[in-house]
């Protein structure tokens, strides 16, 4: 009889049904699960949009000082400084996601894409305004290429064809604006370099030499 016994420590393990296991009732009550489900919700909504709002401030952009340079551009347009008192900062433009709460995952998105600048930093690849400069183009035309994909949502958060009042506005503006709704085009397709120095001339050459080849 010993013999045919199998010992418990020669036997191996049974492999766990995780699906059965899963179909198994709860040890503890379904209300003390609830509960326990949006407290952890909320502190983990919470915090993480917590880190995000914090990481949004202008304070946190410039620590890293060649994010000074733009800054200071920012500073002397009327995005920042206006009658109205209305201003714009580094995460409006860069971190933006729409008005709507459905939204939510492409500011993620966006909070996420923004981290590379941080890599950029913390590897030394713009940590001085020299380097800031030789990179300026390229990292303008990244964030042109996301505002157009994005149809210049970062734009309409706080411009709308259909809120502009076109009395107020120059002739030669409501003409461009019309034009603009008819031909389906954008605001950063006409709205390049209002904020920092401007270099989308570099990007008209290189269009105009892509279509002399292409011709």
């Amino acid at each position: 009889m010993a013999e045919n016994t199998p010992t418990q420590q020669g036997n191996p393990a049974e492999p766990v049904d995780v699906w059965q296991r899963l179909l198994l009732p709860p040890k503890c009550s379904m209300l003390r699960m609830i509960v326990v489900g949006v407290i952890g919700g909320i502190l983990i909504w919470g915090g993480l949009n917590t880190g995000m709002e914090l990481t949004n401030r202008i304070e946190f952009c410039l620590s890293c000082h060649e994010m000074s340079a733009p800054f200071e551009e920012l500073k002397k347009t009327v995005h920042y400084t206006n009658r109205s008192g209305t201003s714009v900062t580094c995460a409006d433009c860069h971190v933006a996601s729409s008005k709507h709460p459905v939204d939510y995952g492409r500011k993620l998105t966006m909070k996420l894409l923004a981290a590379r600048d941080v890599i950029g930093h913390i590897v030394g690849s713009v940590d001085t305004p020299e380097k800031f400069e030789a990179k300026r183009f390229e990292m303008a035309k990244r964030v042109w290429k996301k505002m157009k994909d994005s149809d210049s949502r970062e734009c309409r958060n706080c411009h709308s064809f259909d809120t502009m009042d076109k009395t107020k506005q120059k002739d030669r503006a409501v003409v461009k604006h019309e034009g603009a709704i008819e031909d389906g085009k954008t605001c950063i397709d006409c709205h390049k370099g209002i904020v920092h120095k401007p270099v989308h001339q570099k990007l008209e050459e290189e269009e105009a030499k892509a279509a002399g080849k292409a011709s």
